[in-house]
C-alpha cells in the first residue's frame, strides 16, 4: 500500500462527475462506515455539502495539488487543507471511493477528516451523529427504537422536513457479530443512513415507509417493500414511481416502518440549522445559543449531590411563548457541548425568578433533566414542556472541573432565552456623621484613646501604622487563619477610606473604617460554614449576597 498522486491513478482525474451524490460514496479497507453514512446523508443536503466540500476546485491550470474543506468545531467553521497523494494498491484506491474511478471528492473528504481527527487510524470507530454535526453544526439526537415515543415517525418526518440528516443502526453483542448480515439482508453493527420517509395507501390503510442506504452500495434488506418485494404491485403505479425513482441494487431500500423498529435499535438525528438549510426547505428551527464556561472556585458547581456548591453553576433563562401547532406543549431540543469531555449534564427547573440560591435548589426539584452523566462531547434531549419561564443549569458531575461549553437550543417556535446574572451589589448606608467628643459612647471614647496612641502628634495613621495595628488586632481572632495584612494592602484600604485625600486616616475616617472592618469579619465568622479560618470562593459569594441583603432591609 502506497501513497499516489492523482494524476497517477488515472488520466483523466475529476474532482466531481456529474454531481456529488450518495452514489459516489463506497466503503473502503478502513473501518469508518459511521463516517460514509453521514456522508452519504450530507449529499442530500447540497448547500450545506458545497460548504463542508467546496466545488470551485478541481484540475485545471491553477491546481496546485491541495484541496480544502470545512468542518463545523465549538461554533467555528475550520479550514482543512490536505494534497492530493491517496493510499492506493495496484492504482486503486484502498480506503472511500467513488463508483467513478476518476472521482475523488469523496476519497480526499476522508483524507481531511482524518487530518481533522489526527489520522485515518482515528476513524475505526467512531458516532455518526458527531460527523452529522460536524459537516453541518447541527444538534444531534439518539433514539432507542424498542423504547422510543410513540410519536417517532412524527417525530423523524418533521426532522425530515426540516431537512435534518439522520442514520440508525443494529446493535452487536459480542465483536463476532460486527457487520455480520442477517438473513433478511440486514448488517449488523454498521451505520447506515435514512434518506426518506412517506405514507402511502396500501390496500385501504396507510402504511408508513422509510428510506434507508447502505455505504457500501450493495446489500440491502430482501423483506416487506423491498426493490422486487410484491407490495409496490398493489399500489397506485404513479405513486410507485415517485417513491422508487429507477430502484436498483444500490445500497437503497424501503422497508415499513414497524418492521424498521423491530430491526434497528438506534437512529440518530442531526437539526440543522436554519443558515445550513435552503429556502425551499418546509419548516425551520428557531435557534438560540450560549457560550460559558465552567471555572474552578466560581462556577464549577458540579452536581446536586454537592448541593452548596450546585447554585453557582451557570444559569440561563429559557422563555418558551408559544405551543406547537396543532398542540398545547412546545418542543425544545436543548444541547451541551464541551471543549474538553467530562462527565456533563444538565438540569432544568421551572422558576419565574433571577439568579436562583442555594435554597432554592435544596427544596425545588428539577421539572426536567437530561438522562445520566456521561463522557460524550455533546448531550442533548427533547422535552416537551407547557408555555412558561424555564431556568437551564449545565453542569458537570464533580466540582472544580473546568471547561468551556455551549448550549444551543432548538425550539419550533421562537423562544426567549436570557443568560442570568449572578453579581451580588451591596447598596451599602452612607457612613455616620461624626459624633462630637462629648456625644461619644464608651465604645467611640475607648477607640479615639487607641487611635491617638496610635496616630501620634499628626493625629492621622499612615499605612505602615494601620499595617501594625491590624496585625495586632487579627492575629489574636483565633476563628480566622491570619498571615498578616501586606503594606500595599494597607495602602488600599487608606484610599478606599480617605474622603480628604490627605492620604491618611484622620478619627473619622478610621472610625468608619474600624465599624465596617467589625461588621466584616462578623460576616466573615457566619459564613466560613467549614470552619476553616478560611473563606472559599462559594462561602464568599454567599457571605456578599447576605450582606447586601441585610444591608438593604436595614436603610
Amino acid at each position: 500500500e502506497y501513497l499516489y498522486r492523482l494524476s497517477e491513478l488515472c488520466e483523466n482525474p475529476e474532482f466531481i462527475v456529474g454531481g456529488a451524490d450518495r452514489t459516489d460514496i463506497c466503503q473502503g479497507a478502513l473501518g469508518d462506515c459511521w463516517l460514509l453514512a453521514a456522508i452519504a446523508s450530507l449529499t442530500l443536503h447540497k448547500e450545506t455539502l458545497a460548504r463542508v466540500v467546496p466545488n470551485d476546485q478541481g484540475f485545471d491550470r491553477s491546481y496546485a495539488g491541495i484541496f480544502h474543506f470545512q468542518f463545523w468545531q465549538h461554533n467555528r467553521w475550520l479550514d482543512v487543507v490536505v494534497d492530493d497523494r491517496l493510499p492506493a494498491v495496484r492504482n486503486r484506491l484502498v480506503l472511500l471511493h467513488s463508483a467513478s474511478n476518476n472521482e475523488f471528492w469523496s476519497a480526499l473528504l476522508e483524507k481531511a477528516y482524518a487530518k481533522l481527527n489526527g489520522s485515518y487510524e482515528s476513524l475505526k470507530g467512531g458516532s455518526t451523529l458527531e460527523a452529522m454535526e460536524d459537516f453541518t453544526g447541527g444538534v444531534g439526537e439518539t433514539y432507542e427504537t424498542k423504547s422510543a415515543p410513540t410519536d417517532l415517525f412524527n417525530i423523524m418526518k418533521k426532522a425530515y422536513d426540516r431537512g435534518s440528516m439522520m442514520g440508525c443502526s443494529i446493535d452487536i453483542t459480542s465483536s463476532a457479530e460486527s457487520e455480520a448480515q442477517t438473513a433478511s439482508g440486514l448488517v449488523k453493527g454498521h451505520a447506515y443512513s435514512i434518506t426518506g420517509l412517506e405514507e402511502v395507501n396500501y390496500r385501504g390503510k396507510k402504511v408508513k415507509l422509510i428510506r434507508i442506504r447502505n455505504p457500501w452500495g450493495q446489500v440491502e434488506w430482501n423483506g416487506a417493500w423491498s426493490d422486487e418485494s410484491r407490495e409496490w404491485n398493489v399500489i397506485d403505479s404513479s405513486e410507485k414511481k415517485r417513491i422508487l425513482q429507477n430502484s436498483m441494487d444500490d445500497g437503497e431500500f424501503w422497508m415499513e416502518f414497524e418492521d424498521f423498529k423491530a430491526n434497528y435499535d438506534k437512529i440518530e438525528i442531526c437539526n440543522l440549522t436554519p443558515d445550513s438549510l435552503t429556502d425551499e426547505t418546509k419548516r425551520k428551527w428557531e435557534v438560540n445559543m450560549f457560550e460559558g464556561n465552567w471555572i474552578r472556585g466560581s462556577t464549577a458547581g458540579g452536581c446536586r449531590n454537592f448541593i452548596d456548591t450546585f447554585w453557582t453553576n451557570p444559569q440561563f433563562k429559557l422563555t418558551l411563548l408559544h405551543a406547537d401547532d396543532n398542540n398545547d406543549k412546545c418542543s425544545v431540543v436543548i444541547a451541551l457541548m464541551q471543549k474538553n469531555r467530562l462527565h456533563a449534564t444538565y438540569s432544568y427547573c421551572y422558576c419565574d425568578e433571577d439568579h436562583l440560591g442555594k435554597d432554592f435548589f435544596r427544596y425545588n426539584g428539577s421539572k426536567a433533566r437530561s438522562k445520566t452523566y456521561i463522557n460524550v462531547r455533546e448531550i442533548s434531549e427533547r422535552f416537551t414542556l407547557p408555555p412558561g419561564n424555564y431556568l437551564l443549569v449545565p453542569t458537570t458531575f464533580q466540582p472544580h472541573d473546568e471547561a468551556d461549553f455551549i448550549i444551543r437550543i432548538f425550539s419550533e417556535r421562537a423562544a426567549g432565552t436570557m443568560e442570568m446574572g449572578n453579581t451580588v451589589d451591596a447598596d451599602l448606608p452612607d457612613p455616620p456623621m461624626p459624633s462630637l467628643p462629648e456625644e461619644e459612647t464608651d465604645e467611640e471614647k475607648g477607640l479615639r484613646r487607641m487611635f491617638e496612641k496610635i496616630a501620634g502628634s499628626d493625629q492621622a495613621i499612615s499605612a505602615m501604622e494601620l499595617q501594625q495595628v491590624l496585625n495586632g488586632v487579627l492575629s489574636r481572632r483565633r476563628e480566622i487563619k491570619f498571615d498578616g495584612l501586606s503594606l500595599n494592602t494597607c495602602h488600599s484600604i487608606i484610599n478606599l477610606m480617605d474622603v480628604d485625600n490627605s492620604g491618611q486616616l484622620e478619627f473619622q475616617e478610621f472610625k468608619v473604617f474600624w465599624e465596617k472592618m467589625k461588621k466584616w469579619i462578623m460576616l466573615f465568622i457566619s459564613y466560613d460554614t467549614d470552619r476553616s479560618g478560611k473563606m472559599s470562593s462559594y462561602e464568599l459569594r454567599i457571605a456578599l449576597k447576605a450582606a447586601g441583603e441585610r444591608l438593604l432591609r436595614g436603610t
